[in-house]
């Protein structure tokens, strides 16, 4: 079966043809800026015409939270005026082909998981440790996330009950502490100040606020994994993203999670996917949908 996947970010939209998770025909174009709502309407109703007759169902991975068929999001002012969205009306006015629609993290956990050993993994997580801090759960081999959407928003969760006020409003979740965008809330007040790349880099030459730094992050990823592991029986984390995928980092979570005791402990694995992830996992994913 053919799908048109579609993975939707802030800043890019990428689509392509996915069968037997083989990725073809990839396109990327900007995410709308201005009249973004009308824009989205108007994107997304060329994409389904360039890619017509080509597919057999629509697969949609996107950012935010999807929650019967409408995009939002835990701090809805992220998504600007796409906010309240009505993602799968909008798409369905253009084909009479079926239209799924799961978040982009979702969409990459599921993606990563068809790479495992699902016979002997029935419980399985992804972090993604980027701008912002997501992921994806795997409970008894099924991706969740019914029945509001949220489900994988593990970055807010609280690593500090003292620590900044997240960008959702709470004090102290994993995202304010570990993410790129929290990362560099620190890393501008420095007397040279730098950003997260920048960052990184003094880190692998041992500088000493750099190494607090991005250590401060590993440590609460780390005890993010083991939240998972006691918490839901997660038997394996992936961890993916542009911190969570920068060198020296996760041989730093997985030594902040060695000294906890070993009930805490799983393996964890860099995510392999890349830019695909997101197209890939919702393509496969519908398709148990379809045939559910």
């Amino acid at each position: 079966m053919r799908c048109l996947a579609l993975d939707i970010g802030g800043t890019k939209i990428a689509s392509a043809i996915v069968s037997g998770n083989q990725v073809t025909q990839r396109q990327q174009i900007h995410t709308p800026q201005q009249n973004v709502a009308e824009a989205m309407h108007q994107t997304l109703a060329k994409l389904l015409s360039d890619y017509a007759g080509q597919f057999d169902y629509v697969a949609v991975a996107s950012t935010g939270i999807i929650n019967k068929g409408i995009l939002t999001a835990l701090n809805p002012k992220n998504l600007g005026g796409l906010a309240y969205f009505p993602l799968k009306q909008s798409l369905s006015q253009h084909t009479s082909k079926p239209v799924y629609l799961l978040n982009d993290a979702q969409a990459a956990t599921y993606a990563e998981y068809q790479r495992q050993d699902k016979k002997s993994l029935q419980n399985f997580a992804f972090i993604t440790v980027s701008t912002g801090v997501g992921g994806g759960l795997i409970l008894n081999r099924q991706l969740l996330t019914e029945p509001n959407g949220i489900a994988g928003h593990i970055g807010h969760t609280v690593a500090d009950p003292n620590g900044p006020v997240c960008g959702c409003g709470r004090v102290g979740c994993v995202e304010a502490i570990a993410s790129g965008r929290a990362i560099e809330a620190v890393s501008k007040q420095w007397d040279d100040p730098c950003d997260p790349k920048e960052v990184f880099a003094r880190f692998r030459k041992t500088d000493e606020k750099a190494t607090a730094l991005v250590s401060r992050s590993a440590k609460a990823i780390a005890n993010l994994v083991a939240d998972l592991v006691i918490g839901m029986d997660v038997q394996q984390v992936v961890i993916g993203g542009s911190v969570g995928l920068a060198e020296g980092y996760l041989p730093l979570v997985k030594q902040y999670l060695a000294q906890m005791p070993e009930i805490y402990r799983c393996p964890l694995e860099a995510a392999q996917l890349g830019q695909d992830a997101g197209l890939i996992g919702a393509a496969a994913w519908a398709l148990t949908q379809w045939h559910d």
